[in-house]
C-alpha cells in the first residue's frame, strides 16, 4: 500500500490520476473514511471544521453506497452525533468522467439533494488504491476555480451495510450538469 498519509495534497492527486475506477456494484456498503493532507491550512481547517464542527457537530465516520441500476447509485455520509450514528449529505452516485483527467472515476454528486453539500456544489470522485481502500478527491465551490481544490479522503471498506436511503431528490435534476467531464463531451460508462 501506498504510505498516502505521509503524501502532500498535490501527490495525492497525482497518485489519484494513475488510478482506476471502482465499478458501481464494488461500491455497495458502508466505508470508513478520515481525511487526508489538505492542500493548504484553510482546508485543513475547514475540512475539519466542516466536518466536525461547529454547522453539523459530531464526528464523520463513513461513507455508504448503494447500486440502483449498472449505471447509478445513491449514498450518504454518516456521523458520530451526540452519541448516536446519523446519516446526512446524500448523494447520487455514477461512473463519470473526472475533471481531472477526464478518465472514468466512481462520482459522488451531492446538487442531486438539498442539503448544504449540495448547495455548495460538492462532487466527490473516488479510485481505488487498492482491494478495500479508496482515494476519493472532494471538491466544491461555486467558480471552476473553486471546484479544481482537491481536498483528499481515504475510503476503507465496505466495513458495514447499507442502512437506507435518505433525503430527497431534486425533481428534474439533471447529474452531468454537474460535471465537467460531460460539458466536453465525456460520457457516461457502462
Amino acid at each position: 500500500m501506498h504510505d498516502i498519509l505521509r503524501l502532500s495534497a498535490a501527490e495525492l492527486l497525482t497518485l489519484f490520476q494513475t488510478l482506476e475506477a471502482p465499478d458501481i456494484e464494488e461500491m455497495h456498503g458502508d466505508f470508513a473514511a478520515e481525511t487526508l493532507r489538505q492542500p493548504n491550512l484553510l482546508a485543513t481547517l475547514s475540512g475539519r471544521y466542516g466536518l466536525n464542527g461547529p454547522l453539523y457537530p459530531g464526528k464523520w465516520l463513513s461513507k455508504a453506497f448503494r447500486p440502483v441500476s449498472d449505471r447509478r447509485g445513491c449514498g450518504y455520509n454518516s456521523f458520530r452525533h451526540f452519541g448516536r450514528v446519523v446519516q446526512r449529505f446524500p448523494m447520487a452516485t455514477l461512473i463519470a468522467p473526472s475533471r481531472y483527467d477526464r478518465r472514468p472515476a466512481f462520482q459522488l454528486v451531492y446538487r442531486a439533494y438539498g442539503s448544504l453539500f449540495g448547495a455548495l456544489h460538492m462532487v466527490d470522485e473516488v479510485r481505488r488504491l487498492e482491494a478495500g481502500q479508496y482515494l476519493g478527491i472532494g471538491t466544491f465551490g461555486f467558480t471552476d476555480a473553486q471546484r479544481r481544490m482537491p481536498y483528499p479522503f481515504l475510503l476503507t471498506g465496505p466495513v458495514g451495510s447499507y442502512l437506507g436511503d435518505v433525503g430527497k431528490e431534486r425533481a428534474g435534476f439533471k447529474v452531468e450538469g454537474e460535471l465537467p467531464g460531460f460539458s466536453s463531451g465525456g460520457a457516461l460508462r457502462g
